[in-house]
């Protein structure tokens, strides 16, 4: 297949971030947090530029997406759980790279989140069911592929590098 670039997607907490970490250890790949890539161009943290606006958030999340999209180097990058509310910055990694779905169920979610460190989530748990009912589906649009991570973080991590070594 020869892509490049493994976008990883799926809810705040589901795993994303310490997934795609150790699985590029384990390829050898380049790795980017999104979000922490957000921070950089904007010199601005996630908080502070949903402070703002969530729009004005999302416009560099799609500055983000348009330049990691395009990144030459076998790399994992591990998206912010909004990613999919823009089809473009789906759209920016359906030619260059493989999408993997990481699908955690929301009760594992809250077993271990910490809600007060995500913007999106301060409101409590209802807000993570609500952003759950209303990402979903588009996650299983959006996806290539898709790992259930409800079992051992060594399990999902073993299956995101399994989907990635066939698609080499």
């Amino acid at each position: 297949m020869g892509k490049n670039v493994v976008l990883l997607i799926g809810m705040p907490g589901c795993g994303k971030t310490t997934i795609g970490l150790e699985a590029s250890k384990k390829l050898g790949y380049d790795f980017y947090d999104m979000d922490r890539f957000v921070e950089e161009i904007s010199n601005s943290t996630v908080k502070e530029l949903f402070s703002i606006s969530e729009d004005y958030f999302r416009d560099y999340e799609s500055r983000a997406c348009r330049e990691l999209s395009s990144l030459k180097g076998k790399t994992i990058i591990s998206s912010g759980g909004g990613v999919i509310k823009r089809k473009a910055n789906i759209d920016c990694f359906k030619e260059n790279g493989i999408i993997i779905f990481i699908d955690r169920p929301v009760e594992e979610i809250l077993k271990d989140v910490d809600l007060d460190s995500r913007p999106l989530l301060k409101d409590g748990k209802d807000r993570l069911y609500n952003l759950y009912n209303e990402r979903y589906e588009l996650y299983n649009i959006y996806c290539d592929y898709k790992v259930i991570n409800k079992y051992t973080l060594e399990y999902a991590i073993d299956k995101v590098v399994d989907i990635i070594k066939t698609c080499e």
